[in-house]
């Protein structure tokens, strides 16, 4: 294997943080080109050492894991602070609705600290998290079991969340976009982030940044039909000032809110 270049060493060092990055996220990261970084990633994928998928670059030994257990190891202290910011925003006794993902994962893991909470959820690592602990109660949305995402999905599960009305949806997504709003990748994991949206009072996105740079196909919904959006760095502007026109509230980990009167 030839010795790798010095943007060659940062890309492996970022990977072995993050276990995946996106083209643009390391060009960002290095403040090269996204040419640049596909030219190094190129490079190193013909050796050998990383992984080339649509758009983004990985360990081997990452592209090897199921999708969801490997999200789960991504981006971990920027999960950890949003599922911390968005545990402050439920108080004991209320009724949830909580989608599958790796950082709604990490938010059911920050609700331990709250009791006797209703919680739905069509994602076995939440409901493993919380079933029997601290008085809450779980009910766990049937249908097609999907080892990819970690959940069920279909029309059993759309049965169960259309019997609750909820105080808060907490929602992971794929992309948050200035113009189409919040998407995810996957159709079924839509379709089910709609139906929560339906049957809650208010709905909050745990997102962090890499949301902003992503781009995934599926629309679930327009940035005005979520209250808060938590994430641990700031929007970009042209998200952020559609944010603030929807009436959103902007949360990042470790600062003040922001909204429609501006950051």
């Amino acid at each position: 294997m030839d010795f790798p270049t010095r943007w060659q060493s940062e890309i492996l060092e970022a990977l072995r943080e993050e276990g995946r990055a996106s083209i643009t996220e390391l060009a960002q990261r290095l403040n090269i080109s996204d040419e640049t970084v596909r030219r190094h990633v190129k490079a190193l994928a013909e050796q050998g050492v990383i992984q080339r998928v649509h758009g983004a670059a990985l360990l081997p030994e990452a592209a090897t894991e199921p999708p969801f257990s490997r999200r789960m190891k991504e981006r971990t202290q920027a999960k950890r602070a949003i599922a911390q910011k968005v545990a402050s925003l439920v108080e004991d006794g209320m009724t949830l609705l909580v989608d599958s993902g790796s950082t709604t994962a990490y938010v059911a893991r920050a609700l331990l600290e709250r009791r006797n909470l209703n919680v739905v959820t069509n994602s076995l690592e939440i409901a493993h998290t919380l079933i029997g602990r601290r008085g809450h109660t779980v009910h766990l949305a049937g249908g097609v079991m999907r080892a990819d995402i970690g959940c069920a999905v279909g029309p059993e599960a759309h049965a169960l969340i259309a019997q609750f009305r909820a105080d808060l949806a907490i929602l992971s997504v794929g992309s948050v976009d200035a113009v189409d709003g919040y998407r995810d990748f996957d159709v079924d994991e839509a379709r089910i982030a709609r139906a929560m949206i339906e049957r809650s009072r208010r709905v909050v996105v745990a997102a962090d940044a890499r949301k902003f740079v992503e781009s995934a196909p599926v629309c679930i919904c327009g940035l005005e039909s979520v209250g808060t959006l938590v994430t641990d760095a700031a929007p970009p502007a042209a998200i952020f000032e559609r944010l603030v026109a929807a009436g959103a509230e902007i949360v990042v980990a470790g600062e003040p809110p922001a909204n429609r009167d501006g950051p």
